[in-house]
């Protein structure tokens, strides 16, 4: 079945304590549903470059995270978005961007 990387675009989130406490229980909601699907949780991202073909840095895009899933389609691993914690109440600045992994 194929793999699919969600990298996880937008700003990073400035919540206090209670608002990590929910998050991290409706993200734990979130893995507990769609299961056996989600076979690399991922992580957040911590400090960032980016290296240009000219060998000069800038600073990296909003990128913020990843996770893998596992689903038969495109189509499907999109649907395994709904009810993620990180797609709620962002006024769109947050987007999860889907690639399917083809195998080396």
């Amino acid at each position: 079945m194929p793999k699919f990387i969600y990298l996880y675009r937008g700003p990073a989130p400035d919540l206090t304590p209670a608002q990590e406490t929910d998050r991290t229980a409706a993200f734990a909601a979130w893995m507990q549903r769609v299961g056996a699907a989600l076979i690399d949780v991922g992580s957040p991202f911590a400090a960032s470059v980016s290296v240009h073909d000219d060998g000069t840095h800038s600073p990296a895009g909003d990128l913020i995270g990843f996770s893998i899933v596992q689903a038969g389609d495109l189509s499907a691993a999109a649907a395994l978005t709904d009810g993620l914690p990180f797609l709620a109440g962002s006024d769109t600045r947050c987007a999860v961007e889907i690639f399917e992994l083809s195998p080396m």
